[in-house]
């Protein structure tokens, strides 16, 4: 009985664990998207130099990103 409650404690612990870390990283991604988009939109930096400050983007997404923003203006 002790195992079975010690191992769903621990299941339930990682289970949260691993919740909160995607949350983070995915907030952490949010962030990274919305500061590319300013910087895109102010129309002073390549993509280069933004990929240089926003490493959590590739340039791929980037490019993308840019495709979105300048469709939007």
């Amino acid at each position: 009985m002790m195992m079975t409650l010690f191992d769903d404690e621990q299941i339930l612990k990682a289970y949260t664990k691993d919740i909160e870390d995607s949350t983070a990283k995915k907030t952490a991604k949010e962030t990274a998207r919305e500061t590319a988009e300013k910087l895109i939109k102010k129309g002073k930096m390549t993509l280069d130099e933004i990929a240089d400050c926003v490493p959590a983007l590739s340039l791929d997404e980037l490019k993308k990103i840019e495709a979105e923003v300048l469709q939007l203006t």
